[in-house]
């Protein structure tokens, strides 16, 4: 299998990508990894400048000898481009698997909302550096060359759709064209590194512009590297969600083994064909 790896958002190392690429040689020697030079491109906070980053994805998305699309890492960025490039994209693009996650959740709503591709919400090559991070580095490989079941977020049910994102990237999205249509899918949720008053605003805008969208149910992964607030904020991560929900008539399902970590557990968009694993 081959997998092509670009930066839609902020730059990877080559150091990384070697270490990325001999972890695979070693426990997945049928996947061949591409890394686009790209990759490793600077423009002040950006791998390279976005026509660069936008023609790499477009490139590799569109070159039918990969079969897979996998996105370095996040950041910031991807927004920028991923209207224009999925605009660009041919019907060789129309097969591969798609993953990553956090700020890569735009491309992925993207070409969700285009039918394009498999999409996934799933580590990536920066989860390296993790502690722990070879094993997600090993979960996205498993997935993406054996379909592995024991990958999957575990309350993943065959017949029911999916989609996972993260929190804050999903509130900079609704209401815009990458936006995909989420009636009767799950939503998973994620997030890291946010005040809880940031957060609670962001699952007012996400579910405020979701409450009509036809959700079968929300679930919330983990909350993590939460910031202390000068005064308590009164409610938890979890409290705070089924609020919202509550309030927005959203089903609020639980929790969901998804997070800005090592244990990110993948989550494949659409109708799931089989169980996940126990």
């Amino acid at each position: 299998m081959r997998i092509a790896i670009c930066a839609p958002s902020t730059p990877f190392t080559r150091a990384d990508a070697a270490r990325v690429i001999a972890l695979a040689a070693t426990t997945h020697p049928t996947a061949e990894l591409n890394f686009h030079d790209q990759s490793f491109a600077e423009a002040g906070h950006f791998a390279g400048p976005d026509d660069m980053r936008c023609a790499a994805f477009v490139d590799l998305a569109n070159d039918t000898s990969f079969d897979a699309v996998w996105f370095a890492r996040g950041g910031y960025g991807a927004c920028r481009i991923a209207q224009d490039a999925v605009a660009a994209l041919t019907s060789a693009a129309a097969d591969k698997i798609y993953m990553g996650y956090s700020d890569a959740g735009n491309l992925l709503g993207a070409l969700y909302a285009a039918k394009i591709g498999h999409v996934c919400h799933g580590p990536m090559p920066a989860d390296i550096k993790r502690d722990g991070g070879e094993a997600a580095v090993l979960r996205a490989l498993d997935w993406m060359l054996h379909a592995s079941p024991q990958a999957l977020e575990p309350q993943l049910q065959a017949g029911t759709k999916y989609a996972a994102f993260n929190l804050m990237t999903l509130a900079m999205m609704v209401g815009t064209p990458l936006m995909p249509d989420l009636k009767d899918h799950v939503l998973m949720v994620e997030e890291i590194s946010e005040y809880l008053y940031g957060y609670d605003r962001a699952f007012f805008h996400v579910t405020s512009h979701l409450q009509s969208a036809g959700l079968a149910g929300l679930r919330l992964g983990r909350v993590s590297d939460v910031p202390v607030n000068d005064r308590p904020f009164g409610e938890d991560t979890e409290e705070i969600a089924r609020r919202w929900c509550a309030k927005t008539g959203i089903n609020y399902l639980g929790r969901a083994d998804i997070g800005h970590d090592a244990d990110n557990r993948i989550v494949p968009f659409g109708l799931a064909t089989f169980n996940a694993a126990p």
